[in-house]
């Protein structure tokens, strides 16, 4: 059993794997692909002295029902979102840098007596029933050690993370048919933290609260490196639900409703939507309260100073203003590309604006070598 997959592997900002900002001519840079639920993100860096440089990057809607709990349901559909997708970006990187989530990525941190590299990976292929819900031989695993052993402490934290092979196996034979190179298969949250690690620009200890349109994330991050994530079961497709049902119009209306394309006829629907609106913003802000809290049982000198918002429910109007007051903790929408370099005749400002809550993962992977 070879823990560290070339295909499969996980990256912590803290520990230097990411491919930071540095001397252009560093070596070619991933294709990122964000294959979400609800959409498909695709961003490509360059680097360069100062950062980066945003060469492309694009979205696209999924079908609804083609991915489900982070797992490919019709791989057929997603490869036809895909190619005009990457044809309309006329990028020629074929190699690509994709993340999972989901019921089958478990993401575990363990404290163990100091070991080698080898001593960890055979710990935990023999001890990986008290750690993982699955059949090892079920499961691609890595880890990498945090190094937070202190002089006369002989421990340190183990950032483990297991994936189910069927599920990142089907995101591979989906790029192979598609002609492109999985070179990083990475997680959500890793991703997310990485982009917010290279466009930071100083270390905080944050909330990255990303929500998307079938789950909500968490990830707290304290003295540069992962300290508690989660995933929630709440995003941005169940508010549109709850306005469908609520205020009996289509799908599609209340989608356009959420997002402020379609105001509401009367005072009456406006005041149903906004109760509906502000019922799922208090399940929210109730789920990151109790993470932090929790966080702070063990980590009462380290407070978190801010969370950062991104995906498509981060860009509901008010949400970063209403989830500060409700967690009282400043709150802010991530825009990966607010120091970065672009054509502006090439890339639309406007468009980059409007679409960078939502590209915080595509970014993050954009960041990781394109090289196996």
């Amino acid at each position: 059993m070879n823990l560290a997959l070339p295909r499969f592997n996980i990256s912590l900002p803290s520990l230097g794997r990411l491919t930071r900002p540095g001397p252009a001519g560093g070596g070619p840079l991933a294709l990122g692909l964000d294959i979400g639920s609800h959409a498909v993100k695709a961003c490509e860096l360059q680097r360069t002295r100062k950062g980066y440089q945003l060469l492309t990057m694009g979205s696209a809607l999924m079908p609804p029902d083609a991915i489900e709990d982070g797992a490919l349901v019709d791989p057929d559909a997603v490869g036809k979102v895909l190619t005009p997708l990457l044809a309309n970006l006329k990028s020629k990187n074929r190699n690509v840098a994709i993340s999972v989530s989901g019921y089958s990525v478990i993401v575990k941190k363990i404290n163990l007596p100091k070991m080698t590299a080898e001593e960890v990976e055979k710990h935990l292929i023999e001890e990986a029933e008290q750690y993982i819900p699955f059949d090892i031989d079920d499961v691609y695993l890595d880890f990498q050690d945090l190094e937070t052993s202190q002089e006369g402490d002989d421990h340190s934290e183990i950032m483990m993370v297991a994936a189910k092979k069927d599920l990142v196996n089907g995101y591979i034979e989906l790029l192979d048919d598609l002609d492109l190179q999985p070179v990083v298969v990475d997680v959500d949250a890793f991703a997310l933290e990485n982009a917010y690690d290279a466009a930071a620009n100083q270390p905080e200890n944050v909330a990255l609260v990303d929500i998307g349109a079938g789950k909500m994330n968490i990830n707290l991050i304290s003295g540069g490196y992962s300290a508690l994530t989660r995933d929630v079961m709440l995003g941005g497709r169940d508010l549109t639900s709850q306005l469908q049902q609520s205020l009996g119009i289509s799908f599609e209306e209340a989608e356009a409703l959420k997002i402020g394309m379609a105001p509401p006829e009367s005072e009456d629907i406006q005041q149903k939507a906004a109760d509906v609106v502000l019922n799922t913003c208090r399940n929210w802000s109730e789920e990151i309260t109790r993470a932090i809290a929790f966080y702070l049982t063990t980590n009462e000198d380290q407070p978190i100073s801010r969370i950062v918002l991104s995906g498509g429910g981060s860009r509901l109007s008010g949400l970063d203003d209403y989830l500060g007051r409700q967690c009282d903790v400043p709150c802010s929408v991530f825009n990966p590309f607010a120091t970065v370099e672009y054509n502006k005749k090439k890339i639309d400002p406007a468009y980059v604006q409007a679409i960078a809550p939502e590209m915080g993962q595509a970014f993050g992977l954009a960041t990781r070598s394109g090289e196996l």
